[in-house]
């Protein structure tokens, strides 16, 4: 089987490269590869850079698992991407989201919950479909959204399921900033190793402070 994600040590910054050759979909094998390479850089690293491939990011879950008539299989993938969402947004170490692509439903949830969120420039979009497919947000889904992008587009971003090309995304808040493709490696590791130079303790402690309490709600409610 081909690993759906590589890891490269680049000095104090671990970089997560997901690529399963398709949609990098967060199915429940994708969702346990991120899991290990995270406790990878727990132990090597002072930052974490995540991307896909050039052109997608993700596409979201791994829709074969939700229309496969599998009850348990399909829950046990959302609420796997759940809990890696979370464990993403509250990730102790700097964590740098590089869209390198399209970035779709949980592939946009994924950009925001980055401390940094770039986006490679391009026709790509990213942005949350839930609605034209028939679905709504959960919990996870509605923390990220409401903390992460700009009031002014909240409603537009997930009640009308707009999606946005990357420096509309940025506007609306899934970015910080967009860069060219070509690029977009570099700048990552580059702003993730600026972060790296922060105090470690100083910076995982505010980091709780702004959204532990709000992650672990969520995670209480996975668990009920």
């Amino acid at each position: 089987m081909t690993e759906l994600t590589t890891y490269e040590q680049v000095g104090d910054v671990a970089l997560i490269i997901m690529d399963d050759g398709k949609a990098n979909a967060f199915g429940p094998p994708m969702i346990a590869a991120v899991d290990a390479m995270l406790d990878r850089a727990a132990d090597d690293a002072k930052a974490v850079v995540l991307t896909g491939r050039p052109g997608i990011f993700s596409g979201g879950f791994d829709l074969n698992v939700i229309r496969g008539g599998d009850a348990t299989q399909a829950r046990a993938q959302a609420l796997g991407g759940a809990r890696l969402m979370m464990r993403l947004y509250g990730w102790p170490q700097p964590l740098v989201v590089a869209a390198s692509g399209h970035a779709i439903a949980l592939g946009a949830f994924c950009v925001l919950a980055g401390d940094h969120r770039l986006g490679a420039d391009g026709e790509f979009r990213i942005g949350l479909n839930e609605v034209a497919i028939g679905a709504t947000l959960p919990p996870f889904a509605w923390l990220l959204a409401k903390e992460r992008l700009s009031k002014r587009y909240l409603t537009q971003a997930t009640l009308t399921a707009k999606m946005y090309e990357p420096n509309g995304a940025c506007d609306a808040g899934f970015l910080d900033e967009v860069v060219a493709a070509d690029e977009l490696r570099n700048v990552a590791l580059e702003r993730a190793a600026q972060l790296a130079e922060l105090d470690a303790n100083a910076y995982a402690g505010m980091k709780q402070g702004l959204r532990g309490e709000s992650i672990d709600a969520v995670l209480a409610g996975l668990e009920g």
